[in-house]
């Protein structure tokens, strides 16, 4: 930038270069201080790009879809703003332990066709296959007791096993049985039902987030992920925020990462929220699911994109950083005192400002007046 300025002194280079790039002089609203150096460097391309998602579980549990496709779809989606560098949920411990209306059908759906089952008033087309040892059973409740039976209780023998060994044997210990436990956590899933709640918690970190609990008194997960979410912009660690809510607390929270030159995003089912009026885009749980926020962040990068390049080329006028730096009252002096105002000419200004000025302005001139001046 500054080699584009070859004959303007460092010192203007410096002011040039600010009021080019607005979003510097925003750096003291930051809380943080930019380090110069290699190091400075590699943060600034670790941060380039990069998306953070906050999820506030209390407000916004996927009660009527999936965990894990839920939180599949909606890193897909935020992925399209760019990298997913760090995925935090909240929740208190309610949250954790509480059974949504649509997986409490299911499960007693599931329970009727048991008993009809094992009545022999049905019979299922594909037996079913017990995803551990391969076993094939007529009846899903012969499949539950199997598994119960063999599996959970080899699956428990090898948790007592790791959790009494030390040292070097522990690590031996798994790394032999890491493929064994990771077959049986995915068979499982499937088979037993959660003793608590339907396995929340579980299937959020197995998509890869991090999650916290919190205790159950008012609002302790909002302190919480508004906490999370400050230290992330503190820390400069993302360049585009994901929140997951539709609690108006957290509009201070949005207005400071604008403020901070951060793009934002909200994901909730308010179509009018005070969260999506303030953030850069809005979207639903429908939108994120059928995959239609994919398509449309298309668009909201492009917008980022345009708005960045205006804002470099946008000019700001401070006459008191031009008055010192270019000294435009020095130079006005200087040619003040050039020029000759003592009135010392031969009249024929003032003749013509005369004839100039005869008429009334608002009197146009009509074709005989223009005649008699041409022949005089």
């Amino acid at each position: 930038m500054l080699h584009l300025f070859p004959s303007i002194s460092n010192s203007v280079q410096s002011i040039i270069f600010k009021t080019l790039n607005p979003c510097i002089s925003l750096s003291r609203l930051c809380h943080f201080k930019a380090k110069r150096g290699f190091d400075s460097l590699n943060q600034t391309s670790s941060v380039q790009n990069s998306v953070a998602v906050f999820w506030d579980l209390d407000n916004k549990p996927p009660n009527a879809f999936p965990p894990f496709e839920t939180v599949v779809k909606l890193k897909t989606a935020a992925s399209s703003f760019g990298v997913v560098r760090s995925m935090v949920a909240y929740a208190n411990q309610h949250s954790f332990s509480h059974v949504p209306k649509a997986v409490r059908e299911q499960r007693r759906e599931r329970k009727l066709l048991n008993q009809l089952e094992n009545k022999g008033v049905i019979k299922s087309i594909d037996p079913y296959v017990c995803k551990v040892c391969g076993r094939r059973f007529y009846t899903n409740e012969k499949l539950v007791n199997h598994f119960k039976q063999i599996h959970e209780r080899e699956h428990q023998k090898r948790v007592n096993q790791i959790e009494s060994a030390r040292g070097s044997r522990r690590v031996k210990l798994v790394g032999k049985y890491s493929m064994k436990m990771e077959k049986y956590k995915n068979a499982a899933r499937e088979v037993l039902t959660p003793k608590v709640g339907y396995g929340l918690a579980d299937e959020l970190k197995r998509a890869g987030f991090w999650v916290g609990t919190v205790s159950n008194r008012p609002q302790a997960a909002d302190f919480a992920l508004r906490d999370h979410i400050v230290d992330v912009m503190d820390k400069r660690k993302a360049e585009c925020l994901m929140l997951v809510s539709d609690d108006s607390d957290f509009v201070g929270v949005l207005k400071e990462a604008k403020l901070r030159c951060l793009k934002t995003v909200v994901v909730g089912d308010a179509d009018d929220g005070a969260l999506k009026r303030v953030a850069d885009a809005g979207f639903s749980w429908t939108e994120i699911l059928k995959g239609k926020a994919k398509k449309e962040a298309v668009s909201v990068v492009g917008k980022w994109k345009d708005r960045d390049i205006l804002k470099k080329l946008e000019w700001t006028y401070d006459p008191e950083v031009e008055r010192k730096f270019y000294g435009s009252e020095d130079m006005f002096d200087e040619e003040s005192e050039d020029l000759d105002f003592d009135g010392s000419d031969d009249g024929n200004s003032s003749d013509y400002m005369h004839k100039e000025d005869s008429g009334a302005w608002w009197e146009l001139d009509t074709d005989s007046d223009a005649d008699s001046s041409k022949s005089q």
